[in-house]
């Protein structure tokens, strides 16, 4: 059967198919980064898409392919959230049993939502790798029939239904950005993308800190990496799926690797600008915009999915306030005397910084009447006002040092 996955015959089938689950993304003109890139960019938001992500489609038309008995087994697969979602929520609309293997670091929101649909969830191993071990450990001992999270061109050809919805909205699309993790979605994707019109570029992009398909590119071969760090847990995979490989060399023009600080900016350009809530592995096509070297182009960026907790989302909202010096912390020395910190709150307002925390150190210097320290965190509109601020502390005396800000 997947010998003859893949084809313009069987993505047909998946869109019908995944029609049934999914909810139609249309995609979103994006007014903020076409007049940072150049670019006519559209953003396709699979954030909105029922589970909140794409792995459904790939999930469900794997799950219309298997026979009854198939399915009595019971399904099991490993994830780090979106595809355990999609195969949970596939296999309640069948009246399957589902067993989910997860990483422990799995975020909760994902686990809850997973358990939500009627799927038992196993947290196992520290990354994906080592739940998805676990997994077919399992479905040896027990005969589930394991369904692979994007190592499989039956699931592969259901993620690129994306690329037929992308046409059907912008039939004169030149680049697609696709995120990539394991490779599924971008197989299916450029596979489709390039049976419709081969003159299309589709860039992969990939966490600089699990770029496992970039490194098995280059070595012309599946390599797998030794340790992968990125805050995109959807897409921290150490091995490309194996079965894909050959469609992703074929189909996939360009890879770019973002670094995870880049996803925090993103993330916020992404509220602030689109008041959509992306997760990190959503916002690697958002975050290679900018390192796409085209102009006139109409670009399209696969949004992959949304699921993302609320602590996480408050950790990245403070970091990238932080990169982007919308939030800092500086530290200058007073004289113990009265009247030294009105002087410097009266700096600061002046320059309408806003004070948020004090930190009154007397114990800085043996000699306290020589020096008191005091650590002043507080928001500005950016770089610009940041020195401003630093500036005209400067110009009073007071000799301002930039500290590292922990809020």
């Amino acid at each position: 059967m997947e010998e003859n996955m893949l084809t313009l015959e069987k993505f047909e089938e998946a869109s019908e198919a995944v029609k049934k689950v999914t909810q139609e993304t249309k995609l979103v003109y994006s007014d903020f980064y076409s007049a940072q890139t150049g670019n006519k960019v559209y953003l396709k938001p699979e954030n909105m898409q029922f589970t909140g992500a794409y792995k459904l489609r790939g999930a469900y038309y794997k799950i219309t392919t298997l026979s009854e008995e198939e399915l009595e087994k019971g399904l099991i697969t490993a994830s780090a959230g979106n595809h355990a979602q999609g195969v949970a929520y596939a296999a309640k609309c069948y009246g399957a049993r589902a067993v989910i293997v997860m990483p422990t670091s799995t975020p909760l929101i994902k686990v809850n939502r997973t358990k939500g649909y009627g799927a038992e969830v196993v947290l196992y191993g520290d990354v994906y790798d080592e739940a998805c071990a676990r997994a077919y450990e399992l479905a040896e001992e027990h005969g589930y029939t394991f369904i692979h999270p994007f190592d499989d061109p039956v699931v592969a050809t259901g993620q690129g239904t994306i690329a037929m919805e992308i046409f059907k909205d912008l039939p004169l699309v030149d680049y697609i950005l696709v995120p990539v993790g394991g490779g599924g979605l971008a197989t299916g994707v450029s596979t489709l993308a390039k049976l419709l019109n081969p003159k299309i570029k589709v860039i992969g992009v990939e966490p600089e800190g699990a770029s496992c398909l970039k490194e098995s590119i280059k070595a012309g071969k599946v390599v797998t990496l030794d340790k992968i760090s990125t805050i995109a847990d959807g897409t921290a995979v150490k091995t490309p799926g194996e079965k894909i490989f050959p469609y992703l060399c074929k189909n996939l023009d360009d890879i770019i690797t973002v670094p995870d600080e880049e996803l925090v900016a993103a993330f916020l350009d992404m509220v602030e600008n689109h008041k959509m809530v992306v997760e990190n592995s959503g916002l690697l096509a958002v975050a290679a915009l900018k390192h796409l070297d085209v102009k006139k182009k109409r670009v399209v960026a696969i949004l992959s999915g949304g699921n993302m907790d609320v602590i996480t989302m408050s950790s990245v909202v403070q970091q990238g306030l932080i990169i982007r010096d919308r939030i800092f912390t500086l530290s200058v020395l007073l004289p113990d005397k009265p009247g030294e910190l009105r002087h410097v709150a009266d700096v600061i307002a002046k320059q309408n910084g806003n004070v948020i925390k004090l930190e009154h150190n007397q114990f800085v210097s043996i000699n306290r009447s020589a020096a008191v320290e005091l650590r002043i965190t507080m928001e500005a509109f950016g770089t610009e006002h940041k020195q401003q601020i630093m500036q005209a502390l400067e110009e009073e005396g007071f000799r301002p040092k930039q500290v590292r800000t922990n809020i």
